[in-house]
């Protein structure tokens, strides 16, 4: 319940961390800049962050936590990954019966006599 609760907050948490950072212009988005030509200030030519990067910063941070999340709850759960470990696990649950049925005394139920 936990674990399919984070897979989709995931989901949603990777769209929209795809969509913040396709809105968002580049840094050298004219030729000028190409050559160095850019203002060299502190916060670069397009000033202090603005709202879409600091949404950026934090879907990413969110989307880094959902991550670390679901390794730790994947890690957790007992399954079988491999096909070496499925037919382990099939093995071991498989009944161990032989084919002739006993009695409560241990003897088998044949049809043979006893004292041939």
């Amino acid at each position: 319940m936990v674990y399919t609760l984070i897979v989709i907050v995931h989901v949603f948490i990777c769209f929209l961390m795809i969509g913040a950072i396709l809105l968002q212009s580049g840094k050298g988005a004219e030729i000028g800049a190409a050559f160095g030509g850019s203002s060299q200030t502190v916060f670069g030519s397009r000033g202090p962050a603005n709202f879409l990067s600091k949404l950026t910063v934090a879907v990413a941070a969110v989307f880094m936590l959902t991550s670390l999340t679901l390794a730790i709850l994947a890690k957790q759960q007992n399954f079988s990954s491999t096909v070496i470990d499925l037919n382990k696990k099939s093995d071991s649950a498989a009944p161990a019966t032989s084919g002739h049925p006993t009695t409560e005394s241990g003897s088998s139920d044949s049809a043979e006599p006893a004292g041939k």
